[in-house]
């Protein structure tokens, strides 16, 4: 609701309030004050005339002003005006207190009245209250002023304190009830406005009813001309030329003459309604026999109950054998109780007809021992077009026409129709007509009987036998058509709709398999008809049976109805989605709505395209064939990437196993001129190192002749050669053992010796220095050389030592942790350090021959590659992970099969 516009409207109501409030309150003056003349000769006797001319001269002014509201200018300064003629009352009251001559005159209570007056009658905001209040109280004040006595001070007071009291009162009630005003009047307002909102809606849906029910007359009329056409034609092929058809086309003409009826029997009950709600239904009664009629009834449906196993039976009590009564509309209210009694009553179910008298009525029941009704949608059951389940996957199709035409058909001849039902128990449907026989009634024409009983052929079914019949006149082959269409049946027949989880395929399997899915077993007959010359069919009754055998027989497409029970289409789709096997059939969808909405629904959950009915036959089998199609096509392409990326992989394998053996070769190449270069390098190394050790040896004997103060830096001197010849000779050590690698015997051991060792063996370098971390088990027996192991922890030790060393950020503590996994097969001890780690770009040479990151004469490069070939012979495998700038971690993994071995053989 706008706000501006409320204050507008309020601001009109206001203007036209003051204005008649005004008004009013002016004569209520006018009048007033002439009568207060009796009051004036009580009171003050000697001044009578001349306040009566006060008085009059008052009532006057008022009137004037009161005829100033009818000119523009009283329009545009209602507000003025309102306040004038207000205060001309007081302003002659005060005056007459000024007359007097009297400070204590009681007339100051006229004052008084005028301020209740203003607060209760006319429609002022608290201001202008206000405003009023000072003119009064500055009226009487200046009166008492203008008299000067001041020996009655007391009573002056008093009325000052009355006066203002009161004032104040009126001044704040009108500050609330301003605001109460204008809350009332919006509300008023948004009530009016939705009240306007509210009857043009009603009226526009007035019109649309009466446009609607044209609407359904004039189509239903038009439909019926064309449709008769085509009904005629058929049925002259089926019973006088089908010799001439082959059993397809004869199918066919069965197919379009049934679904013909079905349309023409909907046309007639919309047309009966139509009449019905405008009120010009015509009641032609008769006196018709209920049990040469029940009788009749019941042998007209008994195909369709045999056909559901449902017994029939139909019982009428002698007292009322008779009714009369409108005989076609009877028909339609029975036959429409008892197709759905039929309709819902499972197999092996009952359904009787009985009629008995009930005073002066007739009463009919449809009793059935079917599903039963909800309790919650007994109110709702004749309502028009209602139905209990109306989701696209409900069981029982329909229109909700039937019920409510039974309503009104019963109610438009004096009668009344009721339910009475249980879930699960079965249903009682009783209707009830007044019982005329005996008395005299008018009615209305009646058309020619026709029999109560229609012949099993007049009803088009798949076994019925082509007869060659004589055309009856038009008149009456007209109604027997109506008449045949009231006996058409409205629900699927129980072969038809229990269909097995197998397909109809012919050939050798070469054409695509379609899987077909309908509720509609005519609709279902007709696809297969039209797809089986190019297709493997596959029939499915509902959206159940379409997954189960999707699943089962794999087709290319599948061409599924929207609406069907269990499972309407759009589950269908979403059902084959998430199934790996059939997420990616194509499906396409048949459906009956054309919106927008549905559409985009369907394809989001899956459908791969849709065709609206009526459908052209042309279309179906193009965008069956595209879709089919380009399905094959996308699992060809399948099939074929497989294969590619099968042969991808092996080609991939192959290339890894080339790049391995070349890996083999160039490594077992660079180690064999390696060990020629090392022979000549150790030979030529060997003599000179021998003599230098004999020089050494020599010198060492020597230096007792020299002098003693210099024996102290002699012996400095000799020991750091002699620590430089010992160092090559550890070179040339580690040469040997890399180029001529040991076989030496493998022992179990405990880990614990080799770590202690070599920790020991580096003591002096890590002592107080570097916090050492021994989490392993130290009595973990593994297969191994001691000395080739000590050899290995020893290089990563000190590599890790040499790391902590060339840290740049020394604020850390340097610590190395030593721990150890054991798995089933596989025992790992992990060396850690948190030094700067190891960086990106030489991780992979790290285990190369003579690759080192150290400075010259600080390392050879052939510490870890010596440590790799020690894990070979071990049978294991060193690995290294790390993070530049926080860590370096080695793993060095041991068999424990080899353990396992050599205990079993010590056991035996």
């Amino acid at each position: 609701m706008n706000q501006q516009d409320v204050k507008t409207a309020f601001a009109e109501y206001d203007k036209k309030v003051r204005i008649n409030n005004s008004r009013l309150g002016a004569i209520w003056a006018m009048i007033l004050m002439p009568a207060g003349f009796t009051l004036d000769y009580l009171v003050y006797p000697d001044l009578v005339w001349e306040f009566f001319w006060l008085r009059i001269l008052c009532s006057f002014s008022v009137w004037i002003v009161r005829a100033s509201f009818n000119t523009q200018f009283g329009d545009r300064n209602y507000r003025v005006l309102g306040m004038i003629w207000y205060m001309l009352p007081a302003f002659f009251i005060s005056g007459m207190i000024y007359a007097s001559d009297d400070v204590t005159s009681p007339y100051y209570a006229g004052l008084n009245i005028v301020l209740i007056g203003a607060g209760l009658f006319l429609p002022w905001t608290y201001f202008e209250n206000l405003l009023a209040w000072l003119f009064v109280t500055a009226m009487y004040a200046g009166a008492v002023l203008l008299i000067g006595t001041t020996h009655q001070f007391d009573l002056v007071f008093n009325n000052l304190y009355f006066l203002i009291l009161t004032g104040l009162i009126v001044v704040v009630s009108s500050y609330y009830t301003g605001d109460t005003r204008y809350r009332e009047f919006a509300l008023r307002f948004e009530l009016d406005r939705n009240k306007q909102t509210l009857e043009e809606a009603n009226r526009k849906l007035t019109e649309l009813d009466e446009v609607k029910t044209r609407f359904f007359a004039n189509i239903s009329h038009e439909l019926r001309t064309p449709l008769t056409l085509l009904l005629a034609p058929i049925e002259t092929m089926r019973r006088q030329k089908a010799h001439m058809f082959d059993d397809q086309t004869r199918e066919w003409l069965v197919t379009m003459e049934a679904n013909g009826l079905r349309l023409l029997k909907l046309i007639n009950d919309l047309l009966d309604l139509v009449k019905l709600e405008s009120g010009h239904m015509d009641v032609r009664r008769d006196s018709v026999n209920l049990t040469d009629f029940l009788k009749g009834l019941r042998s007209s449906v008994q195909k369709m109950a045999d056909d559901k196993r449902v017994h029939l039976s139909a019982e009428v009590e002698a007292e009322v054998s008779s009714v009369v009564t409108d005989r076609d509309k009877l028909e339609k209210i029975l036959l429409n109780l008892v197709f759905n009694a039929i309709k819902f009553t499972p197999s092996n179910g009952q359904v009787t007809i009985r009629a008995k008298k009930d005073g002066d009525f007739a009463q009919i029941e449809v009793i059935d021992t079917g599903m039963g009704i909800a309790a919650a949608n007994i109110p709702y059951l004749f309502t028009r077009f209602w139905q209990a389940d109306t989701s696209a996957q409900r069981k029982y199709q329909g229109t909700g026409i039937g019920l409510a035409l039974v309503k009104e058909l019963v109610e438009v001849q004096g009668g009344s129709v009721a339910v009475a039902s249980k879930e699960g128990q079965g249903t009682t449907m009783t209707v009830r007509l007044p019982v005329t026989v005996g008395r005299e009634e008018k009615t209305v024409p009646v058309s020619p009987k026709t029999p109560d009983t229609i012949p099993d052929a007049a009803v088009p079914t798949m076994d019925a036998p082509p007869a060659v019949v004589v055309a009856p006149p038009q008149g009456e082959w007209l109604h027997s058509l109506y008449r045949r269409a009231e006996l058409f049946p409205s629900l699927t027949s129980l072969k038809d709709s229990i269909r097995p989880l197998q397909p109809t395929m012919g050939g050798n399997g070469q054409r695509p398999k379609v899987l077909v899915a309908d509720d509609e077993p005519d609709m279902l007959r007709y696809l297969k008809s039209e797809l089986v010359n190019e297709y493997e069919v596959i029939e499915a009754a509902d959206g159940r049976q379409a997954i189960a055998l999707a699943a089962q027989f794999q087709p290319d497409i599948i061409l599924c109805d929207m609406m069907m029970p269990e499972m309407d289409g759009i589950q269908v789709c979403k059902e084959l989605r998430a199934r790996t096997l059939t997420q990616n059939i194509p499906v396409l969808l048949l459906t009956a709505r054309a919106d927008e909405d549905t559409k985009l629904n369907a394809l989001s959950h899956g459908a791969s395209d849709f065709l609206s009915k009526p459908f052209s036959v042309t279309e179906l089998h193009v965008r069956l064939r595209n879709l089919t199609g380009a399905y094959l096509m996308q699992r060809k392409l399948a099939r074929q990437n497989q294969v590619l990326e099968a042969t991808l992989e092996q080609l991939k394998e192959t290339l890894e196993q080339l790049k391995d053996t070349e890996m083999q070769l160039v490594q077992r190449e660079k180690m064999a001129s390696l060990g020629r270069m090392s022979a000549g390098i150790i030979h030529e190394i060997n003599n000179p190192l021998n003599y230098a050790k004999t020089g050494l040896y020599t010198l060492r004997k020597k230096s007792k002749h020299i002098p003693t103060d210099e024996q102290e830096d002699f012996a400095e001197v000799l020991k750091d050669v002699e620590d430089g010849v010992n160092r090559v000779k550890d070179i040339v050590s580690d040469l040997r053992t890399f180029t001529h690698p040991r076989e030496d015997k493998m022992d179990q051991l405990e880990i614990s010796k080799p770590v202690t060792a070599a920790l020991r063996f580096l003591s002096g370098e890590w002592k107080d220095k570097v916090t050492v971390h021994q989490n392993f088990n130290a009595q973990q027996i593994i297969m191994g050389n001691e000395s080739t192991l000590l050899q290995l922890l020893t290089n990563l030790i000190q590599n890790a030592l040499d790391a902590l060393n060339s840290r740049k950020d020394q604020s850390i503590p340097p610590e190395i942790w030593i721990e150890d996994q054991l798995n089933e097969n596989t025992y790992r001890l992990i060396v850690r350090d948190n030094g700067p780690g190891i960086p990106d770009e030489v991780i992979s040479k790290i285990f190369d021959p003579f690759f080192t990151t150290k400075d010259v004469g600080q390392g050879m490069g052939l510490g870890l590659s010596i440590c790799y070939r020690i894990m070979q012979q071990h049978g294991g495998r060193i690995q290294v992970r790390t993070e530049p700038g926080k860590f370096t971690e080695f793993t060095l993994e041991f068999p424990l099969k080899a353990v396992k071995n050599e205990a079993l053989e010590a056991v035996s």
